[in-house]
């Protein structure tokens, strides 16, 4: 017959989990801007100012768009400073998408976020293929979603080939001779 795990067990177990999953703690303080409407970078005169970062105020879900308002500013307690490799400035943040769950008062990894995608899977587009003087285009299918710059797979919607490409900033795909 099993055993009943204790309340206590099951709940450090919990706590250690989300430790492990959610990443690092920020070692914060409050901006003061936010409790007192002082500059971010005022703090108590008898404390080194310290870094300032932007950090998840609620849970981000996969999916969906960063906005300011679901981020808080903090000051990094003096003598505390960011790991390598998060994002913490707003140029940073705003706009992008979480690639996995953001949780309240951790750095945000920069792997955790991607750009918004800027053709969908399944969206039909227009297919350029550009050698010098001559100019080819047709309507196609992606295959994969993709921001600008990435390249991905489209299916040509005339002859049902898959051809590679690169998504221009303004949603269409610019193929190569293959």
């Amino acid at each position: 017959m099993a055993m009943p795990i204790s309340c206590s067990a099951f709940r450090r177990a919990a706590l250690t989990l989300a430790l492990v999953a959610g990443g690092m703690p920020a070692f914060a303080q409050e901006s003061a801007s936010q409790s007192t409407g002082q500059s971010a970078t005022q703090i108590a005169s008898n404390q080194p100012a310290g870094e300032v970062v932007l950090i998840p105020n609620r849970v981000i879900y996969p999916g969906e768009t960063i906005e300011l308002g679901a981020l808080k500013q903090v000051t990094l307690i003096p003598g505390k400073h960011k790991p390598d490799a998060v994002a913490t400035r707003s140029e940073e943040l705003q706009g992008k998408i979480a690639k996995r769950t953001l949780l309240p008062g951790r750095y945000i990894p920069s792997t955790a976020i991607r750009e918004a995608w800027l053709v969908e899977q399944g969206a039909a587009v227009q297919v350029f293929f550009i050698a010098g003087g001559l100019t080819i285009t047709a309507t196609a299918v992606t295959l994969q979603p993709g921001s600008a710059g990435d390249f991905i797979k489209v299916r040509n919607s005339d002859s049902g080939k898959i051809l590679s490409g690169t998504v221009m900033a303004d949603g269409t795909i610019q193929v190569g001779a293959s």
